[in-house]
């Protein structure tokens, strides 16, 4: 029974962790301060503007203009640093433009508005035998919020969601639609891939899909020693298709002890049973687990154990590749007036990984900060963002952390997950950028030496800053 309760805890990554919106519209936006899921960058604004057709989006960014007032554009708001926000501006909510456009089963392609979740995605490929070939292991995110950071996910052999884009419509800030692809505007196209929503408003978008597939999951330990050497040898067998990875954060077993899963491709056939897209289950589950663990050492030990041994339990089992996507509960519906979950991703070379791990062990022993999980990726070298955060082929490992929301809890936080961001530049390392932040410009720098070149062309395209928010001003402006 008890692993059957941990099924719905651990079944989905935590790395790109959400808030269902319709739990949170009222609380997120009142009294016109709005928010998003880390709740700790509440903001007035004038208005949110639904985003419905092209021609009225493009009425709203010119009335907006004419009034003097800034634009941010917004889709699930699941970003922690003030991306879809900004003082007294106007948030463009561009969920409800989000038709299926066309399916091409031959070019295996399928065009769609950019509003469109990666649900509404799954749901129109799964039954024409297709599947995703890049996108976060949730599935509520929008297309142009995952477009607008560059996602990655668990698929080993796809790299970024960069090379699953063939072309995308843009609104640039002065009202002109231009069609964006890597041959006719490839720096525009850099600029847009993880250029967090600042050079203008995706409107639709065609992607590379894939056949959706029979895979058999193997689940094992390792060791963090022998990890770099493992990777290496799933990113050569061309039966594994997807994989994942977590380290242990409980006291008892913190840095030492990992699971992997594995993905493997068979010649099993793809039944009705099998193709049919797992549905949200019983997230209380997940918060009453998880909340355990926020509150004691005892909790996160006790859950360790019961995620690694339900995990390997999965050996053999079958699954699809839609299925092996996609999250199975709108999960960590966590809210707390004193406390907020949020997010950082750390990326290191694959050879720094256990040098790595030996010094972040270190860190947590003298460290109090309450790190709740890391999971593991593989992210491939990726030039097509001018932000990009693989520099070269890379571990990826997302901390989920819980901490307060006052002015000292946010600084205590804030200090340490800037030596933890440290520690990370010394191995050659970068971190993401959609979540809180906490990082200093020194490091931002450090991390991505484009940011410069990246505010020069903002200003090239948008020479008033038109469209902004919270997070391009806190860097943009900060010395």
């Amino acid at each position: 029974m008890i692993i059957f309760l941990v099924a719905f805890t651990f079944s989905a990554s935590f790395a790109c962790f959400q808030y269902s919106l319709s739990h949170y519209a009222d609380d997120m936006y009142q009294n016109h301060t709005i928010q998003d899921v880390g709740r700790l960058l509440p903001t007035k604004i004038e208005r949110i503007e639904k985003g419905k057709e092209a021609d009225q989006i493009a009425h709203i960014l010119k009335k907006a203009q004419s009034e003097g007032l800034k634009v941010s554009i917004a889709g699930k708001r699941r970003s922690q640093g003030g991306h879809t926000y900004y003082p007294d501006g106007v948030v463009l909510d561009m969920t409800s433009f989000n038709r299926i456009l066309e399916i091409d089963k031959k070019r295996k392609t399928i065009h769609v508005q950019s509003g469109a979740t990666w649900d509404d995605i799954q749901k129109a490929l799964a039954p024409e035998g297709l599947a995703v070939k890049v996108m976060q292991s949730q599935n509520i995110f929008t297309v142009g919020g995952a477009v607008s950071v560059n996602v990655h996910g668990r698929d080993i052999k796809n790299e970024s969601l960069s090379n699953s884009i063939n072309w995308f419509h843009l609104l640039l800030p002065n009202g002109k639609i231009v069609k964006v692809d890597r041959q006719s505007e490839p720096e525009l196209f850099k600029d847009v891939l993880g250029g967090y929503g600042l050079f203008g408003i995706i409107l639709d978008v065609e992607l590379q899909v894939t056949d959706d597939e029979v895979y058999e999951i193997s689940s094992k330990k390792v060791s963090v020693e022998e990890f770099p050497e493992y990777v290496q040898s799933i990113r050569e067998n061309p039966e594994v298709k997807m994989a994942y990875a977590r380290i242990s954060v409980a006291p008892k077993t913190s840095m030492d002890s990992m699971f992997v899963v594995e993905y493997h491709k068979t010649k099993q056939p793809l039944t009705e049973k099998l193709r049919k897209l797992k549905e949200d289950q019983q997230p209380f589950l997940t918060y009453s687990f998880l909340n355990l663990s926020r509150k004691t050492s005892f909790g996160k030990d006790w859950l360790w154990y019961l995620q690694e041994k339900y995990i390997l339990s999965l050996d053999k089992t079958l699954i699809s590749r839609n299925n092996a996507m996609r999250s199975e509960s709108d999960f960590l519906l966590y809210k707390n007036q004193k406390n907020t979950d949020t997010l950082q991703e750390f990326f290191i070379p694959i050879d720094e990984y256990p040098s790595y791990v030996k010094d972040m062990k270190e860190f947590l022993k003298k460290d109090d900060i309450n790190l709740l999980n890391f999971t593991i990726r593989y992210v491939s070298k990726d030039d097509s963002s001018r932000l990009s955060y693989a520099k070269t082929d890379m571990i990826a490992l997302v901390a989920l952390f819980n901490h307060g929301k006052q002015k000292q809890d946010m600084e205590k936080a804030q200090q340490a997950i800037q030596e933890m961001i440290d520690i990370t530049l010394r191995h050659n390392g970068t971190f993401y950028l959609p979540y809180y932040p906490y990082a200093s410009k020194k490091q931002l720098l450090e991390a991505y030496p484009n940011f410069n070149e990246f505010v020069k062309e903002k200003e090239k395209y948008d020479p008033n800053e038109n469209i902004t928010s919270l997070f391009y001003e806190r860097y943009r402006n900060e010395n």
